[in-house]
């Protein structure tokens, strides 16, 4: 058995390659051997600025490796400005966006991964500096912000900052070999310990995308096709592209992450002097490198199958490369057996990027177990008739034929003379899944959550993900997992729940089982909670949320524990109740087991959604649900709670018999109704005012009989499901036992704000609450629709949820004017799965739910990851400006002496507040700001903050200090700092 020690998984990758964005069009593409390179338009390439005269050159050749959208770049993601997006090197715009991409293909959340990550960048020269640097408008603020945003210095940096990576940020530069040295690079850094995880990432992409003049015996193609080891080769042609691998020590990932690969050993040399000049290949450097790497591997050369080559189609480079690679496998197999790859063919040649191009290749080759052809290809240059050498060009996609396991080689070379091999190994097969995965009960719920920062970001990304998720063997849970650990948590956000991949794929795209929410600005919304009373209840209640809420089995077991000492046999039976969906409704009814139960699934489920990070600002209950609340607010302890809960119970199971009825009307019009004759109505009762428009009648079931007949339609009424009239005379021997076990006890202070339905009321926190008021509330009106109000009031924009089986009390919150979510609706055949989009429903409104709670660990899937969105930014500078030809001068005739000009009028400065506006515009990029908006939300950050002082400064002749500067967070606040920094005589300059 192969010792692991040193070996390195690809554990993510990204790549935007010329040809089509779908990588599995791309690699068919690269199985029938298509060039991706395209011809480009010479009116185009003139108005992006190439030279008319290059144009016009016969020797130019427009070809290249295209890269669509180059330009496009996600600045919000990544808290930047705008204008500073305009200043960063296009280039390392797009590594930021690739290393993002490749950490969610590897499952690792890019702002809040927890493993020590390291950077390893790479890029080609900046073509985009000198476009600007040869704009004579362009001013010393600009210059001095595109050394920082162009410099090669600088991307690693970047990259660790934006993303939050405190390993090794080291860049990388050794010519067209860069992107493999840098993987090399990344991989000893893992063996030493320097880091747990390392991004290389690299990119190459002229500004503007261009072709090239060909020179003859020069490197670039005289046609524009690049025939690497074929007798018609003439050079490369150029290409665009970025790239980004994950990796990590194989070792560390057990069975919790795939990977596309793993990297066996590697190596890197340079050839000294031992070639024909300083730009010169040289046989000896290669062979050596490859030889290197084997060992480094501890690989067998026999043992490769496929090697994915420099090949860049050049007439001398090719033959010394192929004499390298067959010295160093010669004896490796017989001649032919080893068949060779050469990507530059089909892309074009990416330069500082192209070793990471050439691996991502190798790896696909791996993983698919196909050969494609290289492309372009006709005839073997003679050159490379070596009849020893175990290579040959493919010229049709074929199936692999080498040993197994699969295994290639990759080499890059850079001019200079620093070479670089990797060998690589096919994916292992993915690991059973673990115990706790395998324990799990078929068709559970799963939660996907997705976010981005725009909306018209998620749609795309939704359903990208479906696609994933609708083919076989991707399992929910683990793609549940993927997104909650592997995601960052952005502003706008998706959820949906299913049991099946295709299940989830449906509510992806559409369906009642998909929640869409963004996070407010200012912080989450106050939650309040709503307890329901009697008559919610239903047999089996507490399975959804023992099913999806952690933490609630431990509290509902405390509960059952207390309720023995309290009524013999009363805990076992509530269990049942609550667990058992077959328990017989009927007996669930009585008063002396539904109001137990409800108390015990309510105050285990408060506490446990407080578990997960839901915790409300207020408390309103309903009858029953009051007495909960105020155990929830500390008035009661839980045993206290319970042992009043069974008193009022009982004592109200053996008042008289009786009905309610709900009636959508005022309490005015129901009191009006009661006054009215006949007497057969006498005895009722106004027991509930649940809102303006809603209220509860209660006494003599014969009463409220003779009250439906005599509404007759005139106002919609409804018969509740109970036994008794409720807040009525008839509750008066309740009461009166509650008052009488109360007596002499007191309760705590509130330590939560919470509704007393005697008065409609809110209780503040901090109140002492006398305990006979939860006595009176047995008899008297339940004014529940007062409390919501007053919570209204007190919480504008809160968001009331209600904890307990059904939405009675949520659809009457939302009568008021209340936005109200219900956990368990009970619409659904699977309660469990309301429950489980509630949840969801919360965290997409930017509540901090805990994730981590509601889906457990699993496995790290490849899943398609989030969709860059973003406009073009190109700095305006990039336009040269055209000097316009001077106008004819006429001069005044000798007769007429000229006027004398008037005096320039006096140009009063601007306000403070159009003054900081436009320096805002300016420095930020943003055309549109309100005053409220923050600069370091916006893309500020100290550097330009000095500028901005510095400006207003010049502006305003006024010393601004910085310090005073950051804390004034606002456009409006810097406003008004300038004017509080005004002499009155500046100020009257201004207001004139």
């Amino acid at each position: 058995m192969r010792n692991r020690s040193l070996d390195v998984a690809v554990t993510g990758l990204h790549a935007r390659l010329p040809g089509p964005a779908d990588p599995a069009k791309w690699w068919a593409a690269l199985c029938v051997g298509e060039a991706l390179t395209s011809t480009l338009d010479p009116d185009d390439l003139a108005a992006r600025g190439v030279p008319r005269h290059l144009l016009d050159d016969p020797a130019y050749v427009p070809v290249r490796g295209l890269l669509e959208d180059a330009e496009r770049f996600d600045a919000e993601l990544f808290g930047i400005s705008p204008r500073e997006a305009e200043l960063i090197d296009p280039q390392h715009r797009l590594m930021l966006e690739a290393s993002w991409a490749a950490l969610e293909d590897a499952g690792r959340n890019p702002l809040a991964d927890r493993l020590r990550t390291a950077v390893f960048a790479s890029s080609s020269s900046s073509k985009y500096l000198p476009r600007i640097l040869g704009n004579p408008a362009a001013t010393a603020d600009t210059l001095a912000a595109l050394h920082v945003g162009t410099g090669r210095d600088f991307m690693a940096g970047r990259i660790a900052y934006r993303l939050g990576l405190q390993g090794p940020a080291v860049n990388v530069l050794t010519a067209c070999s860069s992107s493999l040295v840098a993987v090399h690079l990344a991989v000893q850094a893992l063996n030493a310990g320097d880091c747990d995880q390392a991004v290389v990432v690299a990119a190459s992409v002229g500004f503007p995308q261009a072709g090239h003049t060909h020179l003859r015996g020069g490197i670039m193609s005289a046609d524009g096709r690049c025939r690497p080891f074929d007798a018609r080769a003439t050079g490369t042609v150029g290409g665009s592209g970025v790239l980004a691998v994950v990796l990590r020590r194989f070792e560390d990932l057990g069975t919790r992450s795939a990977c596309h690969g793993v990297i066996l050993g590697s190596a890197v040399n340079n050839d000294g002097s031992a070639k024909a000049g300083f730009n010169a290949p040289a046989p000896q450097g290669q062979s050596a490198v490859i030889r290197a790497a084997l060992r480094s591997g501890d690989v067998a050369p026999g043992s490769l199958g496929y090697v994915e080559t420099h090949g860049t189609g050049t007439y001398v480079g090719d033959p010394i490369e192929w004499s390298a690679l067959s010295a160093a496998l010669r004896g490796a197999g017989p001649a032919g057996s080893i068949p060779v790859g050469a990507l530059k063919a089909n892309i074009g040649h990416l330069d500082a990027a192209a070793g990471l191009a050439a691996l991502y290749k190798a790896l696909l080759v791996l993983k698919h177990g196909q050969v494609p052809p290289v492309a372009n290809f006709e005839t073997l240059n003679p050159l490379l008739a070596d009849l020893d050498s175990p290579l040959r060009v493919p010229t049709e996609t074929s199936a692999w034929q080498g040993p197994e396991p699969r295994r290639a080689g990759v080499s890059s070379f850079g001019i200079g003379g620093t070479n670089a091999h990797v060998i690589v190994e096919q994916a292992p097969a993915a690991p059973a899944a673990e115990a706790p995965a395998a324990a799990a009960p078929a068709g559970r719920t799963s939660v996907l959550t997705l976010s981005a920062v725009r909306p018209e970001s998620l749609e795309p990304t939704a359903a990208r993900l479906a696609g994933a998720l609708a083919e076989p063997g991707t399992d929910p849970a683990d793609a549940a997992f993927t997104l909650r650990a592997g995601r960052a948590p952005l502003a706008e956000r998706l959820a949906v729940v299913g049991r099946t991949g295709p299940e989830l794929a449906a509510a992806l795209r559409t369906g009642p089982r998909r929640v869409r929410g963004r996070v407010p600005q200012g912080g989450p919304r106050p939650l309040v909670f709503l307890l329901p009373g009697q008559g919610t209840q239903r047999p089996g209640m507490a399975l959804p949320f023992q099913a999806q809420l952690p933490g609630f089995q431990d509290e509902l077991d405390r509960c059952l524990d207390a309720m023995e000492p309290f009524s013999a046999g009363l805990a076992e039976k509530a269990g049942r109740a609550l667990r058992d969906p077959d328990f017989p409704a009927e007996l669930l009814r009585a008063t002396e087991l539904a109001q137990p139960a409800l108390f015990a699934l309510e105050y285990a489920a408060v506490r446990a959604l407080d578990g997960i990070g839901l915790r409300p600002v207020a408390l309103a209950g309903h009858s029953l649900g009051e007495v909960t609340a105020a155990c929830l607010a500390g008035v009661l302890d839980l045993a206290a709670a319970i042992e009043l809960v069974a008193v009022r119970a009982a004592g109200m199971q053996a008042c008289p018999p009786g009905a309610m009825l709900a009636l959508s009307c005022s309490e005015a019009d129901a009191r009006a109704l009661l006054a009215e004759p006949p007497t057969a109505t006498s005895g009722l009762e106004v027991a509930a005012v649940n809102g303006p428009g809603s209220c509860v009648l209660s006494g003599p079931a014969a009463s409220v009989r003779a009250l439906e007949e005599r509404l007759a339609g005139r106002i919609p009424a409804r018969r509740l499901r109970t036994s008794h009239a409720f807040h009525s005379a008839a509750m008066e021997p309740a009461a009166e036992a509650l008052r009488a076990h109360l007596a002499g006890r007191t309760g705590g202070r509130s330590t939560l704000p919470h509704v007393s339905t005697l008065d409609g009321t809110v209780v503040p926190a901090g109140t002492e609450v006398p305990l006979t008021a939860l006595a009176e509330g047995v008899r008297r009106t339940v004014r529940f629709g007062a409390g919501i109000a007053a919570l209204r009031e007190l919480y504008p924009g809160a968001l009331a949820v209600e904890v307990g089986p059904g939405q009675a009390l949520a659809g009457m919150a939302a009568a008021a004017g209340l936005e109200s979510l219900p956990l368990v609706p009970g619409k659904d055949p699977r309660p469990e799965d309301e429950l489980a989009l509630a949840l969801a429903g919360l965290w997409a409104e930017g509540q901090p739910v805990e994730l981590s709670a509601l889906i457990p660990a699993g496995r790290r899937l490849h899943l398609p990851g989030t969709t860059f969105g973003g406009g073009r930014h190109v700095a305006p500078e990039t336009d040269w400006p055209t000097a316009p030809a001077p106008a004819p001068q006429t001069p005044a005739p000798a007769s007429e002496p000229l006027a004398p000009e008037p005096p320039a009028a006096a140009v009063a400065p601007p306000s403070p507040a159009a003054a900081v506006a436009d320096a805002w515009r300016e420095l930020l990029g943003h055309p549109d700001l309100t005053e409220d908006a923050e600069f370091v939300a916006s893309g500020g950050d100290s550097l330009l903050a000095i500028r901005l002082a510095r400006r207003l400064e010049q502006l305003f002749t006024v010393q601004v200090p910085l310090r005073d500067l950051l804390l004034a967070r606002t456009m409006g606040d810097h406003a008004r700092l300038v004017e509080r920094l005004m002499t009155p005589s500046q100020k009257e300059a201004t207001d004139e």
